[in-house]
Parts: structure tokens; C-alpha cells; sequence
């Protein structure tokens, strides 16, 4: 596909039956809807998506994650910008505004340092800038035209399971060819992680075709520390074998959320896992099962999707 993209009406994602919400509800109750990272984590460890998505247990956010928000903000701001003043001196221009933005939403994210002056601030700013650079290293935004950055697609299988997430950047070639693109602020992962990236990919890959009947061209990951692209080209029957494997997997979410029955899957991952402590496998244990969780379980927050 060619760097230079239209803009063209981004079509509005079809609207998901709503649950009644109780008198008490703050706002309205939605669907329970399957997310790529919280398919992820099913896959993972059914006790972390119980965790996640049913307790809602509270995780502290790393550094490298809220850098990944972070970088993703500019991006998506830069793109709003005229083609002309997409250019790395202006890019950089708005970190820190994108980062004072993140406080006034989060504001427990101030305890990550040691107050303004701490100079670990200014060097994971610069971190920042470096992550950058490597998008530059990329490519020129300046030739590209994305119909949109940030999008929400959701959309209802025809097995009744409800899809939703959130696409980094979808760019449509004058031919009607779709990419979708996302942005990775780690190095270019090993097996495993590619893997994963790609579970994430064919997930937007799939929800955009039932949306618009149209198989994207090509999915394109874009990993900013080590400037490395990697593009994959799905095809229809792929994603029939693929939209088949989302449909177990919230079969086996459903059958786990009517008996509690969230099983760990111990891996080298638990080290990295919050709430290990909590975990049967590592002599923990979990909160008493809450039941099946409304509002919706399948809300993914920025922090879900950066790396």
C-alpha cells in the first residue's frame, strides 16, 4: 500500500444492545464485549482475566507503560495537525503537554516520581522523545492522510459475541485498500510477543471486515525502540479460522463466569503479574468470586493497550 491515504467518513461503528441498567447505575449498562487484551489475558491465564476483568483488582502502572500512552497521544494528535507541521521538532513540542494531560486524568500517576524536579522525570521525558525519533525513523507523516487514529470498532458475530477495541491508526489507500497500524513502544518482541502482537491485529483485522465487508491489505506494526515495521496480510479464510478461535474463547469466558471457576495458568509471566499474591498456583488467595460483572467486562483502557 502507498504512504499517501485518503480521508474519507469514518462509518460508525453498529451500536451494541444495551442491558437494563439498574436505578442505581451511574451510567448506562453496557454488553459484556470481548477486547483484544482482554481475550489476551483470557488466553494467558483465565484467573488474570477474572482478575482483571470481573474484580477489576487495581494495578500500578508502570513507567514504560505510561510512556506507551504518552507517545500514543502525540501520535494521534500530531495527525490532527496540518501534513506541514508534522515534523519531529513539533512532535516533541508535545510531550510534555500530553504528559501534564495524563496527570489532570490520573492524577496518582504523580507518585511514579519524585516531583517535578526529580530527574528521572526529565530522562523518561527524553525516553520519550527518543520513542519518537524511531517513529520518524518510519516513516514521514507528512505523506499520509489517515481516515482515523484512535478508533473505536465494535461490532456483534453472528454467534452473538459482541466485539470491541480501539485501532491505533486505520490509513485508506485511493483504491479502497485498508492498513490498520499499530504503534509498539517496546523493541520488536520474540516469538511469544509477536504472537501476541499479532492475536491484537487480526482481532481489528476481523471486526473491520464484518464492518465494512472488506479484508484489510495489511496489518502494519510499528516498533519504535528498535525502528523495525512488520507487515502481515490476512486473508478471508483466516479470519473465519480466527473468528472461530474468539468464539471459544467466550464460550470458555462465559462457562467460567456461571461457576467462578477462573483456573491459573502459571508461566514465566506470573513474575510480572500484580497480583500474584493472590494466586492459588503461588499459595495466594483469590477475593471471594464477585459473580459476573456489570457494567461491562470488556473495557480496555489505554494503559490495556500500551506496551
Amino acid at each position: 500500500m502507498s504512504d499517501q491515504a485518503k480521508v474519507v467518513t469514518v462509518p460508525a461503528p453498529s451500536a451494541a444492545a444495551e442491558s437494563p441498567a439498574s436505578p442505581a447505575a451511574a451510567r448506562p449498562v453496557r454488553r459484556p464485549a470481548l477486547s483484544p487484551s482482554r481475550a489476551g489475558d483470557f488466553k494467558q491465564c483465565p484467573l488474570l482475566y477474572r482478575f482483571r476483568a470481573v474484580d477489576r483488582l487495581p494495578e500500578a502502572p508502570t513507567k514504560a507503560q505510561v510512556r506507551g500512552t504518552m507517545v500514543h497521544a502525540v501520535l494521534e494528535e500530531l495527525f490532527g495537525l496540518p501534513a506541514g507541521e508534522r515534523v519531529p521538532e513539533r512532535a516533541k513540542e508535545l510531550i510534555e503537554p500530553a504528559w501534564r494531560r495524563l496527570l489532570a486524568e490520573r492524577t496518582e500517576l504523580i507518585d511514579l516520581f519524585d516531583g517535578p524536579d526529580d530527574p528521572a522525570l526529565a530522562e523518561w521525558l527524553d525516553s520519550a522523545t527518543t520513542l519518537l525519533d524511531g517513529y520518524f525513523g518510519l516513516e514521514d507523516p507528512r505523506r499520509l492522510e489517515p481516515e482515523a487514529c484512535e478508533l473505536l470498532v465494535e461490532t456483534e458475530l453472528s454467534s452473538g459475541v459482541l466485539l470491541r477495541g480501539y485501532i491505533d491508526r486505520v490509513d485508506v489507500a485511493p483504491t479502497g485498500e485498508i492498513r490498520v497500524v499499530d504503534y509498539k513502544t517496546g523493541a520488536a518482541p520474540r516469538e511469544i510477543g509477536e504472537a501476541k502482537a499479532l492475536f491484537q491485529m487480526k482481532f481489528y483485522a476481523l471486526v473491520l471486515w464484518r464492518l465494512r465487508n472488506v479484508v484489510p491489505r495489511q496489518l502494519r506494526l510499528m516498533y519504535l525502540a528498535d525502528r523495525q515495521a512488520l507487515a502481515y496480510t490476512p486473508d478471508e479464510a483466516e479470519l473465519e479460522r480466527f473468528e472461530r478461535t474468539l468464539e471459544a474463547i467466550w464460550q470458555a469466558i462465559l462457562r467460567a463466569g456461571r461457576t467462578g471457576d477462573f483456573r491459573p495458568n502459571p508461566s514465566r509471566l506470573c513474575d510480572y503479574c500484580d497480583h500474584k499474591a493472590l494466586c492459588p498456583a503461588f499459595g495466594g488467595t483469590p477475593p471471594p468470586y464477585p459473580g459476573w460483572p456489570e457494567p461491562d467486562p470488556g473495557v480496555e483502557t489505554a494503559l490495556d493497550r500500551a506496551d
